[in-house]
């Protein structure tokens, strides 16, 4: 196929990715304000009043992919752009997203559907016309090792997972040294030799580098070194990691570099380190790190990498893009600036669509792209059936604490979701804001009664005797703060939850994972429940 032929065929794939908005759902922009002292951030409307990037005026404001998207991993492969992440537990999971000009994104397809555990950061590539993603996982929850899927096509099919039985070692970065073999660099840093097919451990794992240290009096989560992506320019080998840890202190995450004309060193210290790194908690972006270096569509150069939003770690690290430029000695740094203030988009690119609708009829599978399950067991599919107008999900476990939501990641700050809820048979669901099984809010309803989760406890005194067979539900979280209505008669009339939540706090610095806080539905109990019109919107700031 033709790379034309190939681009025609995605925009047909992407095309098919969004929903027109549902009736009664009227469009709203997310322009909110910055936190107090900080510039005004304006984005661009986007379908369903969801943030935009692209401003339309030549200009784009971070983040390019808004929510929950850490650990970006980018390949440029001829005029287009290719990204994926750590989707963690979420499966179907590694969603492959496309670009034109490295500002709008939409996705094509998952390439992982197989549960492997946690997920976290992987390595896309291509080597000899074949597409690699090589996967840190623990399928046991303990035991990591180094993975690989391969397709010919990026939006597959692709191979089931090969196990390289790299034990022990996280975030993969692949490259082929002066030699012509293939290897993988790991966390720590160290590397090891591939097989020709890239499939297999052709070696023993080795120290590769030690990377350059930060003065000890900076407020740092711990050294961590990891996240090692490598790129060739001219005479020299590029590897650019991450250290100082992902989360905690807001100062803690950045980026570094280092140079070498052999992949097996010695490598020399960029003296620009870090690259990249929150200064303080004034900044817009927070624990800024986990760079891949990729050049644009004109030949100027960038860095993706992710962070949190001051105010707003529940939506997790979101993706963001930052340009560079090369120095006359060789190095490279970062010119990005105020990351609150609009950026010139990089040149040459063609911009496409961006993002897709949320809202869903149900009419359709979206399972990967929009709908994923948390942490299922290997037929976990199996409990999800598609009829005329609705979506069954089979019940899992006898509450949101052990059983399997079906989640959604959302990007805005403030938004509201509704979705009519059917109950067949001892079936018990409800809407979830849902971090993991220990950090969730949200409303339940059993045939006869309605009860309150909050902060993963139910709330006994809440409960409320209510026959039910359906019932709509509607969510709004608004700057962090959740309120709950719902109705019996489809909409005509609603009752307002007596229980407000604030839910700021359920992110990683509180409770760990990594994860970010998704929209969940939830099916407990002896039943089934069946979805219909699920919607949303973005709301205005407060």
């Amino acid at each position: 196929m033709s790379k034309q032929s190939r681009r025609d065929a995605f925009k047909t794939l992407l095309a098919g990715a969004s929903l027109p908005l549902a009736p009664g759902m009227a469009r709203a922009a997310d322009r909110a304000a910055a936190p107090a002292g900080k510039p005004l951030q304006q984005w661009r409307q986007g379908v369903e009043g969801q943030r935009r990037a692209d401003l339309g005026d030549g200009s784009y404001l971070n983040p390019i992919i808004a929510g929950d998207h850490p650990d970006p991993t980018v390949l440029k492969d001829g005029k287009d752009y290719y990204l994926t992440y750590s989707s963690f537990y979420s499966y179907p999971g590694l969603v492959i997203w496309h670009s034109t000009d490295l500002v709008n994104w939409q996705p094509v397809a998952p390439a992982l559907s197989k549960p492997l555990g946690t997920i976290w950061a992987v390595d896309l590539c291509k080597h000899d016309g074949r597409y690699f993603i090589y996967i840190p996982a623990a399928p046991d929850g303990n035991a990591w090792s180094i993975y690989a899927i391969w397709a010919d096509r990026i939006e597959g099919p692709w191979s089931d997972p090969v196990d390289l039985k790299i034990s022990g070692c996280i975030d993969p970065g692949h490259v082929v040294g002066e030699d012509g073999r293939r290897y993988l660099f790991v966390n720590g840093i160290r590397k090891i030799r591939l097989s020709d097919d890239g499939l297999a451990t052709d070696g023993q794992l080795e120290k590769a580098y030690q990377p350059w240290r930060y003065p000890d009096d900076w407020v740092v989560e711990n050294f961590a070194p990891e996240g090692p992506k490598l790129l060739r320019r001219g005479k020299y080998f590029y590897l650019v990691t991450a250290v100082g840890g992902t989360a905690g202190p807001v100062t803690g995450h950045m980026v570094i570099a280092a140079r070498s004309t052999s992949i097996h060193g010695p490598w020399e210290h960029c003296p620009h380190n870090p690259l990249v790194r929150t200064a303080g908690t004034g900044e817009p972006w927070w624990s800024r790190g986990h760079a891949t270096v990729v050049e644009g569509p004109a030949g100027d150069w960038w860095m993706v990498y992710h962070g949190y939003e001051n105010g707003f770690r529940t939506l997790g690290r979101q993706t963001l893009l930052e340009p560079m430029e090369w120095t006359e000695d060789g190095w490279f740094r970062a010119t990005g600036g105020d990351l609150s203030r609009p950026l010139p988009k990089p040149k040459g690119g063609k911009a496409g669509p961006a993002g897709y609708a949320l809202s869903d009829d149900f009419s359709r599978n979206r399972f990967g792209v929009q709908w994923c399950f948390h942490d299922p067991a290997p037929d976990e599919m199996r409990r999800a059936r598609y009829v005329e107008g609705g979506l069954r999900i089979a019940g899992s476990g006898s509450s949101p604490a052990d059983s399997r939501p079906l989640t959604c990641t959302v990007g805005d700050r403030s938004y509201e979701v509704e979705v009519s809820l059917q109950l067949i048979g001892q079936a018990e669901g409800g809407l979830l804001l849902f971090y993991h099984h220990k950090a969730y809010v949200g409303l339940g309803f059993t045939p006869d009664t309605i009860k309150t989760w909050q902060y993963a406890e139910e709330q006994p005194w809440m409960r409320a005797a209510r026959a039910t067979s359906t019932v709509r539900v509607r969510m709004s979280n608004q700057d962090n703060v959740v309120t709950f209505r719902y109705s019996h008669d489809d909409g005509k009339t609603w009752v307002l939850h007596g229980l407000r939540m604030e839910v700021s706090g359920l992110h990683h610095n509180v409770f760990g994972g990594f994860l970010s806080l998704k929209v969940g539905i939830y099916s407990a109990g002896k039943g089934t429940v069946e979805l219909r019109d699920f919607r949303y919107r973005a709301l205005a700031a407060s």
